[in-house]
């Protein structure tokens, strides 16, 4: 992996609010889907503790060097392959922004975050 590739990072203790105790956390699964459907592909996918959406969770966070970093919640295996073609489209935007135009639809519903990079500059602010 180069530091250009773009990152799936996939919240692995992440649970839902009405199965607290389940074992394996939902967002172990979803991990565990995501690198499955990542195989193959330039998109790495990240395992981490916590990346405080809790209410909403199952999370992840899609981002690709020098690109917007997007928060997603509310997901759970089944969107594994479209945290893939998120990682993909927005690796592949020239501006960093992730299209919507081709986005899944899971990735439009369920934004939580869109976070700019660190070098980033507002125009006309």
């Amino acid at each position: 992996m180069t530091t250009a590739s773009p990152l799936v990072y996939v919240c692995i203790t992440c649970r839902r609010p009405e199965h607290p105790d389940s074992e394996p956390r939902p967002g172990a699964l979803l991990a565990a889907a995501t690198e499955r459907a990542a195989q193959g592909t330039e998109v790495a996918v990240r395992r981490l503790r916590c990346l405080a959406n809790c209410s909403r969770g199952p999370s992840a966070a899609v981002r690709a060097n020098g690109s917007w970093t997007y928060l997603f919640g509310g997901l759970d295996p089944a969107n594994a392959a479209d945290l893939v073609e998120g990682a993909r489209l927005i690796a592949g935007a020239s501006d960093g922004v992730m299209p919507w135009r081709g986005r899944p639809d899971i990735l439009k519903r369920n934004l939580i975050a869109r976070v700019p990079p660190t070098d980033f500059e507002e125009v006309d602010a």
